[in-house]
């Protein structure tokens, strides 16, 4: 199996797909990319990936049968990420819930729109210890971020990451906070031998919101065609960390 991802949705690589495309790239991740407004070809299935990240590509860019060989390659040892969005889940067009992949993937979606957009402040909390989050400041620095799609966790996977919606009063000399909703953020499980991730925020603006400047130091980044960015160095190893995983690869450098 060769060590290259599939990459699928996010507008495209000189907008919102440059983001996790150039964290990919900063950390010699190799990748193909699909633009959501590219339909699936059955000639994508012939490569032999490590995993497949889909985020912001609505189902009705599948034909059922590719979606099945998907999960097919699942089973089999393939990895599966699917990140947050309007496109993605149930969301406004995502639609995945009376897919294949509703099966597959280590959450249960709703049977309607699930977007959840934040005015106020939304925290994330870790919820267990795990290798893709180990070294990461959470207790003592934690991000936020803008909006998720509100999911829940399958039984036999893990809530590694959650969400906490607060309100915040102002009392005329300093800030009164109440916790509203708790939401899962990061679930992982299995599907046979492939592991499987579900991230309910996105990687990119907005709903990414403060998150993707989180870190002790700033990196740049730009995949071939796409944009530069500049991020916080924790927002990237976040997200590679995810992505190592679910690829089976070994997760090092902690926090930076």
């Amino acid at each position: 199996m060769s060590n290259r991802i599939l990459y699928l949705g996010d507008t495209a690589l000189d907008q919102a797909a440059g983001y996790l495309a150039g964290v990919m790239t900063y950390y010699r991740t190799d990748f193909d990319y699909v633009a959501p407004d590219e339909r699936f070809g059955g000639s994508f299935l012939d490569g032999d990936y490590k995993a497949v990240v889909i985020s912001d590509y609505p189902a009705d860019n599948f034909a059922h049968s590719h979606l099945e060989a998907i999960a097919k390659k699942v089973k089999t040892g393939t990895g599966l990420l699917m990140i947050g969005g309007w496109d993605s889940f149930v969301g406004l067009n995502g639609k995945y819930n009376g897919t294949v992949l509703a099966d597959v993937l280590p959450v249960i979606m709703s049977d309607n729109d699930d977007r959840i957009n934040c005015s106020g402040p939304c925290l994330i909390v870790r919820t267990c210890s795990h290798k893709i989050t180990d070294g990461l400041p959470f207790e003592t620095n934690a991000p936020a971020i803008g909006g998720f799609n509100k999911l829940k966790v399958k039984q036999n996977c893990t809530e590694v990451l959650s969400s906490r919606q607060f309100k915040a009063v102002y009392n005329g000399t300093s800030f009164d906070f109440s916790e509203q909703q708790s939401s899962p953020l990061l679930v992982i499980g299995s599907f046979g031998n492939g592991n499987v991730a579900a991230f309910a925020s996105d990687a990119a603006p907005h709903w990414v919101g403060p998150l993707v400047d989180w870190g002790d130091k700033r990196i740049t980044a730009k995949a071939d065609g796409g944009a530069e960015i500049e991020v916080g160095n924790w927002y990237a190893r976040l997200l590679i960390n995810i992505i190592h995983w679910i690829s089976k690869e070994s997760i090092t450098e902690q926090g930076h």
